[in-house]
């Protein structure tokens, strides 16, 4: 009997009649002959709720504990969930990512996952049971609770698909697949109907509604990725990897536009231009688990230069605090920082090394007065920091002028 993981998001399990609408999906899938394994994220705004809740006590929460406490979200959807399927006539039972094997770093707040151990899982398999995994969480080997970050309940599902050989694993979710555009910014984006995982990995990079490491992890365990809506029965979007028959000079193309609001720009200015300066920067952002995006440097005849790098805006606290000590420590001059910034992305195949996507994607920005900040670019993605008050705008400019809006 072939297995299927279906993940279902916040909003798919957001109160109690919608609970009892993924039950029955699930019942369905169990009906036709698979084994399921579900994996859910908590209900609704749970997550930002119980945020908030901790900063009431105190406006930096121990990460530790707070890890602890958000794991909670997920156990409320996760047991409810498994009331529902008791209540429709399955066996069920509900695992929290401890119980399901998920082990991961102590990097709390964002934790990797190194193994799941999927004895438990499997014997409740053999059992002829459903299984509801509290998705978003796992633990150190000193079973201290963890959490894999937002939207860390992609990473969850396809975690498990990988490591227990299932056919595939399904996203379900609010939107009813992967659009060359968010819909709500551009009404005229199309969803697609399969999309190979390098392109959706700069996607969900750069904006996409995925966990980016979900990708990574589908990519390396060729575990194909469906993405649909929870409350439609609509056809949604295959991430696999994509047989392409179309010849080779052909196969460059634009896929889609992202974009990400959740990005701060650092600045340290007057920084001496010497061996080791830039580790000395860096290495402190990658022990605190901040990661680093965009990273520009301009080098002055006065043998100073300023560095400037984006991080996620969460962590432009943090990362302020770490670089105050370090532009002490080697003689640089001021630090400063934005957070009004976004950035938007063009993503397709083979681009980086074809005459003309880039300047053309500058001139679309230009004609629109769209200003660019900084610029980044891998083999299928050109990315742009721009003001975020211009994103919207930005996205739309770029659909158009890629025409991405005709059918290909």
């Amino acid at each position: 009997m072939s297995l299927i993981v279906q993940k279902y998001g916040g909003s798919s399990v957001a109160d109690a009649s919608k609970i009892l609408n993924v039950a029955g999906r699930i019942g369905a899938t169990k009906d036709s002959g698979k084994q399921v394994v579900a994996v859910v994220s908590a209900m609704g705004d749970t997550t930002d709720e119980l945020i908030g809740l901790a900063q009431t006590i105190t406006p930096q929460p121990d990460p530790r504990e707070l890890d602890l406490l958000l794991s909670t979200g997920e156990l409320v959807s996760c047991t409810l969930l498994t009331m529902a399927l008791r209540t429709l006539g399955y066996q069920a039972i509900s695992l929290s990512g401890v119980q399901a094997g998920i082990r991961t770093d102590t990097t709390y707040g964002k934790a990797r996952i190194h193994r799941v151990e999927t004895e438990r899982v499997r014997q409740e398999l053999e059992l002829g049971r459903l299984i509801v995994v509290a998705g978003f969480q796992g633990a150190t080997e000193d079973l201290d609770v963890t959490t894999l970050g937002r939207g860390g309940s992609d990473t969850t599902a396809v975690a498990l698909a990988a490591a227990l050989g299932a056919e595939r694993c399904e996203i379900y979710t609010d939107v009813e697949g992967i659009y060359t555009a968010d819909p709500r910014l551009v009404p005229e984006a199309r969803k697609l109907v399969e999309i190979g995982y390098q392109e959706m990995l700069e996607l969900a990079s750069y904006g996409a509604k995925m966990h980016p490491r979900s990708i990574e992890l589908g990519a390396a365990f060729q575990i194909p990725i469906y993405v649909a809506s929870s409350f439609k029965e609509t056809q949604g979007t295959l991430i696999h990897q994509k047989a392409d028959e179309r010849p080779m000079e052909d196969r460059i193309k634009v896929t889609g536009i992202a974009y990400d609001t959740n990005i701060a720009k650092i600045t340290v200015r007057s920084v001496p231009d010497r061996p080791g300066i830039a580790a000395a920067l860096f290495e402190p952002l990658s022990q605190t688990g901040t990661s680093v995006d965009t990273i520009v440097q301009n080098t002055s005849l006065d043998r100073t230069t300023d560095i400037s790098f984006t991080v996620s805006r969460t962590d432009l606290p943090m990362a302020l605090a770490q670089m105050e000590a370090v532009v002490h420590e080697i003689g640089a001059g001021d630090l400063v920082s934005d957070d009004t910034l976004a950035s938007v992305s063009v993503v397709g195949s083979g681009m980086q090394n074809t005459p003309g996507y880039a300047s053309r994607m500058f001139r679309i920005l230009a004609d629109g007065d769209i200003n660019i900040d900084m610029i980044t670019t891998s083999e299928i993605r050109i990315s742009c920091v721009v003001k975020e008050e211009q994103v919207g705008e930005a996205v739309r400019l770029l659909h158009r002028g890629f025409h991405l809006d005709e059918e290909p």
